[in-house]
């Protein structure tokens, strides 16, 4: 990749601005490199230390192909552990706040509904009740 700036990407510019105001300007080599590729649509294995940018490469890539029109699931994101789990979510919000009407449900095992800040039951966009069971949402 020539540029390793964000703005070299072909973003919106409401994507670019959040970008910005997270303090995303450059991308790291791990996302330099798998970036392109994940915006092509191309399947990507990448195995990189903590910190090192993976989680905001594949979540720009996810928020690309979601059409936020359509209700409905269009993403599952898996993580091995709860704690892993809620920081993937955290930052996947974080990226979305430039994109209209997304919405993310995490569901970790091991957690009753209310503890998530939900009743046992919550609506999804087409107004259909959802959940009883264990999990957590946030």
């Amino acid at each position: 990749m020539t540029s390793e700036l964000f703005s070299s990407l072909f973003l919106s510019a409401e994507k670019l601005a959040n970008l910005v105001s997270l303090g995303y300007e450059t991308m790291t080599p791990v996302q330099a490199n798998s970036l392109p590729a994940i915006l092509e649509g191309k399947d990507m294995i990448v195995r990189a230390k903590t910190g090192s940018g993976k989680t905001a490469a594949f979540g720009i890539g996810l928020l690309e192909k979601i059409n936020p029109r359509f209700f409905g699931a269009q993403c599952l994101v898996l993580c091995p552990t709860r704690e892993l789990a809620d920081q993937v979510g955290k930052e996947i919000r974080r990226l979305a706040r430039a994109v209209p009407n997304i919405k993310l449900v995490l569901l970790c095992g091991g957690k009753p509904w209310a503890s998530g800040g939900l009743s046992g039951t919550w609506r999804t966009h087409r107004g259909r009740n959802a959940g009883s069971g264990s999990g957590s949402c946030s």
